[in-house]
This record gives structure tokens, sequence and C-alpha cells, in this order.
């Protein structure tokens, strides 16, 4: 049960790492054009298609669901839909191998201490307290790990000043075509601390996942465990506020860049890009589709999302390597990425396992 987990986050953190390769295959269009086609397939297209295709009567379920279900899940997805949008303009600026460490590595921090704040003020049954993690040894493991998780997440922001000063620009550009340190950091970290709402927005779309993992059990009475998709209903809504953001921004930039040629403009190779967007959407929602399996064999969330954040970390700065985003720095600069991504990759494995000694 536990080993199959590991698997699916496995999976799915090679989709959320891998995803934005497809993107470099796109010629001729500007970022916003390509993004929004991509997101299209990523939020719009394929989560019902994986919901028909997995959850009996999933329109029915949604359309059951409370005002408050689906008003919740859809404001965490609209804030999430600004930390992905900044996703995209992160790696935009610094590339997968920088961009991921750094915005992830915020994303773990504040999946995991944003929700106990929270149930502080709004005492829950059944939920941490910020109080809970100050005065717990496993809370104190917690806490640890995420100050460990900012020490990383400030050495690979040295490693990116070192490698903006080693290289000359134009050979910056190589590999990240539009580098830009001051503003990938801050793009990052925006992006980092609002992605994590989609945790936010899985834990207020659970009554819908309750729902579908009551009817998959009345259905089969003799299975065990939670229903393995139950999931899949609740990206439906989730995802409906990410789009709605992308959407609007997106349209944006078309408008005021004099872009929206570019879906028709024949001079682009128009199919090769529909298809890589396509492709690179499509490969995005996967992660989410296997983040959902393997919480169902792990059972526990806020653990689950820490092996989701480092298993992503661990394969973007493969393709980092792979696209030789670190080529031509000094063996300083390349040790400093190193510690920091180790680091980071420490304290989200010290987050897992304070969270697995509470659930213990």
């Amino acid at each position: 049960m536990i080993l199959f987990g590991i698997l699916f986050h496995f999976i799915g953190g090679f989709a959320s790492g891998s995803f934005y390769v497809p993107y470099k295959k796109v010629r001729g269009w500007a970022w916003e054009s390509y993004w929004i086609i991509g997101g299209l397939f990523s939020w719009l297209i394929i989560p019902p298609l994986a919901a028909w295709l997995t959850v009996p009567h999933f329109g029915e379920i949604i359309g059951q669901a409370s005002a408050a279900t689906l008003g919740w899940t859809f404001f965490w997805g609209v804030l999430w839909g600004i930390g992905g949008l900044m996703y995209g303009l992160g790696m935009r600026y610094l590339g997968m191998s920088l961009g991921n460490s750094v915005l992830l590595g915020f994303t773990s921090a504040f999946g995991a201490l944003v929700p106990s704040i929270y149930y502080n003020f709004v005492p829950t049954p059944g939920k941490t307290t910020f109080h809970e993690l100050l005065t717990t040894s496993w809370g104190r493991i917690v806490l640890g790990g995420v100050i460990l998780c900012l020490i990383g997440i400030y050495i690979c922001g040295r490693a990116g000043v070192l490698k903006e000063k080693e290289l000359p620009e134009e050979k910056k550009k190589e590999s990240v075509k539009e580098f830009s340190l001051v503003k990938g950091l801050v793009i990052c970290t925006i992006s980092g601390i609002l992605s994590a709402c989609f945790n936010y927005g899985i834990e207020a779309g659970s009554p819908m996942a309750e729902t579908a993992n009551q009817l998959w059990k009345a259905a089969h009475p003799d299975a065990g465990g939670k229903f393995l998709y139950q999931n899949n209903v609740t990206y439906i809504v989730l995802l409906w506020g990410g789009l709605t953001t992308n959407f609007v921004w997106c349209m944006f930039l078309n408008a005021r860049n004099k872009t929206f040629g570019d879906y028709t403009n024949s001079k682009s190779p128009l199919l090769n890009n529909y298809f890589f967007s396509a492709l690179a959407g499509t490969v995005w929602f996967l992660q989410f589709f296997f983040y959902g399996m393997g919480e169902s064999r792990l059972g526990n969330g806020a653990s689950s999302w820490i092996l989701h954040m480092a298993f992503i970390i661990l394969v973007a700065n493969g393709w980092g390597i792979a696209l030789k985003e670190w080529n031509g720095v000094s063996k300083r600069t390349r040790v400093t990425i190193t510690v920091g991504i180790i680091a980071i990759l420490c304290s989200v494995i010290l987050v897992g396992y304070g969270n697995s000694l509470n659930k213990a």
C-alpha cells in the first residue's frame, strides 16, 4: 500500500517536473499564447475527462455539493491560479533548476505552516494548530524542516547570484533565453507561497471526494481502503478557479502585446505549437491525477504534499542539468546549488517525518 503510494507520487512528481519541457518546442508564439492553450487542456478539458473515466456520477456529486464547499474550493483555486501563472513566468526567467528549487521550497514551507496558523485562530477537531507545532516533539521537527527549507532557498538564491556574476549575458541566455535573477526570484517567491493554496483547495473540496468515496464503497462493499480516484471530482472545481485567473491574465497580455494573431499565424508551425502546448497541459494534469492516487494510498495529506514536492524538485533539477542550465559556471557555484537542493530535499523529508509521527 505505502510502496504504491510512493510510486504514484513519483510519477506525479515526474509529470510536474517535466511538463514545461514541451513548451520549449513551441516556436513563434508569445508566452501568453502557448501558456493558455496548455492551460485549457490542464484546467478545462482533461480534468472532467479524467473524472468521467474514473468517478461515476461526478456531475451529480458536484451538483449536490454545498455552496460553501464549491465556493471555497473555487476561491483557493483562484489564488492557486495566480501562483500557477507566476510559475510559468518564474521558469521563463530562472530556468527549471533554480526556479523550481526556490518556488517549490516556498510551496512546501507554506503548505506545512499556513493551515496550522489558520486552525490556531479557528480551532477545528482533528486539525493541527500552530501551538501544537511549537509544543510537541513532532511539531518542532516540522518547524525545523521549514527553517531548513528557507535556508535551502537562500542558498539556491545565492547560487543564482553567483551564476549571474560569472556568466556573460549571452551565455546565461543560451539555456534560459530571458534569464533575470531579481525578477525571477521575486516571482518564484510569490508563486511558491500562493501555489500552496492548491493543497487548501483539496481540503476545502474534501466533502466531494468523500461522497465519491462513499459511492464507490457502496458499489464495492468488499474493497478495502479509500477510492483511488476520489480527488478527481474535486480537481474539476478547484481547477476552474485556476483557469479563471490564467485566462483573464493571458487574454489581457494578448490584447496588450497584440498577440491574438498567434493562434492563426500561418508563419509559425501551428500544428507543432498546438500539439506541444496540449502535451504540456496534459502532462501537467497528470501530476495531480497521480497525486490523488498517492494520497489515497498513503492516507496522509500533509506528508503526501511534501513527498510530492520532493520528487518535483528532484526531477526538475534533473531536467535543469539535461538542458545545461548550469554549464559554464565555476565549481563553487555548482557546489552551492547542489547544497541548496540537498537542504530543500532534507527539509521536505523532515516535514514529512514530523507529520508521520503525528499520525502514528
